[in-house]
């Protein structure tokens, strides 16, 4: 069943997903409508599950990580090493920000931080290569970002 969203819906939740620290007075203020009445209808949107989660976005850079490499790694023999195996050691790597497991040349690919370019050559030969199973790696580094607005706008 999907939930039905009115306009109002969107731009609560367009507000929200720019700024998650929104307090329900500040909501209420954008919406046009009374605090209470905002406050339902968040807790209407939690209810159904629309929420994945709330986060702070922390700077990398101010906080020394300088560099963002997106890895492709194709694991080298699946029959002898489980999805789950590479996915539990490659998640206790912390430089290891994102895990997806995708569909195409690549079994999985990865968005590691380093603090510069030496940091991530050191975190790829002593952390990632050393992972079970791992055969092929394809590393692309981020010289750029820019936020694109999510499905609502």
């Amino acid at each position: 069943m999907s939930l039905e969203l009115d306009d109002l819906d969107r731009k609560l939740l367009r507000a929200l997903s720019r700024d998650a620290g929104l307090s329900a007075g500040a909501l209420a203020r954008r919406l046009g409508l009374s605090q209470p009445a905002t406050w339902r209808r968040v807790r209407r949107l939690e209810e159904a599950g629309v929420f994945a989660g709330r986060r702070v976005l922390l700077d990398r850079e101010a906080l020394g990580f300088g560099v963002t490499v997106f890895l492709g790694v194709k694991l080298a023999a699946k029959g002898r090493v489980s999805l789950q195996d590479f996915e539990r050691a490659v998640s206790a790597i912390p430089e290891v920000q994102v895990i997806e497991h995708v569909l195409g040349h690549y079994d999985y690919r990865l968005r590691v931080t380093a603090r510069d370019l030496p940091d991530f050559e050191r975190v790829l030969r002593r952390r990632l290569m050393t992972l079970p199973g791992v055969g092929e790696v394809e590393a692309n580094v981020l010289l750029s970002e820019e936020r694109r607005p999510g499905p609502l706008g």
